[in-house]
C-alpha cells in the first residue's frame, strides 16, 4: 500500500477506554513517521484533545469535528458559525430547558455548568452566557436532546449553512458549519502536504467518522465501531482496547 498519511479519531479509536494510548500503538505510529508518513488526529474534541493526545506523535490535527485544522501548528482550515446567526437556535433550545453551548478556542459559552457534565478538568474554561447578546465565532455548538421532539426543535431553528449530527452513544449533538467536517479538514491537511486522498488511511468508530472513512483512500473501522461505520469501511481492525490501529498498521503499512 502506498500510504503517505494516517488520520485517526481519538475517543474509541486511538484512545483506549481510559483515554490513554497503548505503547504498541504509540510505537507503530512513531515508526510510520520515521518512514515519512504524516500522522494526524481528527476529533470532535476542542482543546481537551491537546491535553490527552501525545503532542510529539502528530504532524497535524483536526479539532471540533473539522471546524479547524492545523499542520505543524499552522492554522490552515477554519469554518465557524457566527453566534449572531445562531441566536434563534441558542435561545429556542435554552427556553426549552435544554443544555446548549457554543465553543471557540477551548472556551465554552453555556447555559449549564460544564464540569458537572464533562468533569472537573473543564472547571476553568466556561462561562454562563447571555445568548441574547453573545457575539462570537463558534467553532462548534452542542446540545443533548432528550426526545424526538427536542431533535425537531433543533431542526426547526437550525441556522442556514449549518448541519447537525448526533452521536449514538450519548445523544451528544454537534451543530457545525456546513463546510466543517472531518473529511474536508483532513483533505485540507493532505493538500497542504501534496498528498492525494488515495494515499490516506483513516480510522474511526462512530457516526461522526463516516465521512472521513468514505473520503480517504482506505477507511478502517475499529472492532468496537457501530455497525454504520463498519458498513462503509474497507477494513475492520481489532478494538481500541486491543491495539486495533497498531495491528492493522503493522500488517499493512510497516
Amino acid at each position: 500500500m502506498n500510504i503517505k498519511m494516517i488520520a485517526v479519531d481519538l475517543d474509541g479509536t486511538l484512545f483506549r477506554d481510559d483515554k490513554t494510548v497503548s505503547d504498541r500503538t504509540n510505537g507503530a505510529l512513531i515508526k510510520c513517521r520515521d518512514k515519512g508518513i504524516k500522522v494526524v488526529y481528527a476529533t470532535a474534541r476542542g482543546d481537551s484533545a491537546g491535553r490527552l493526545a501525545p503532542s510529539d506523535l502528530f504532524d497535524g490535527y483536526v479539532r471540533m469535528n473539522g471546524a479547524v485544522a492545523w499542520a505543524d501548528d499552522i492554522l490552515i482550515h477554519s469554518k465557524c458559525i457566527p453566534t449572531v446567526e445562531a441566536r434563534e437556535l441558542l435561545l429556542a433550545v435554552d427556553n426549552a430547558g435544554m443544555q446548549i453551548a457554543a465553543e471557540v478556542g477551548g472556551w465554552h459559552y453555556t447555559n449549564f455548568h460544564v464540569p458537572e457534565v464533562w468533569g472537573p478538568e473543564f472547571q476553568n474554561c466556561y462561562e454562563i452566557a447571555d445568548f441574547n447578546t453573545l457575539n462570537v465565532m463558534a467553532e462548534k455548538m452542542y446540545t443533548y436532546p432528550r426526545s424526538e421532539a427536542e431533535v425537531e426543535l433543533i431542526k426547526k431553528h437550525l441556522p442556514k449553512e449549518t448541519y447537525f449530527i448526533i452521536t449514538r452513544e450519548d445523544n451528544f449533538t454537534m451543530i457545525m458549519h456546513e463546510n466543517a467536517s472531518k473529511s474536508s479538514a483532513v483533505a485540507a491537511l493532505a493538500e497542504h502536504w501534496n498528498i492525494e486522498s488515495t494515499e490516506i488511511v483513516a480510522f474511526g468508530d462512530d457516526i461522526i467518522d463516516i465521512d472521513m472513512l468514505q473520503h480517504c483512500g482506505i477507511g478502517v473501522a475499529m472492532g468496537n465501531a457501530i455497525d454504520e461505520v463498519k458498513a462503509v469501511a474497507d477494513y475492520v481492525c481489532d478494538t481500541n482496547e486491543n491495539d486495533g490501529i497498531a495491528k492493522w498498521i503493522e500488517e499493512n503499512v510497516l
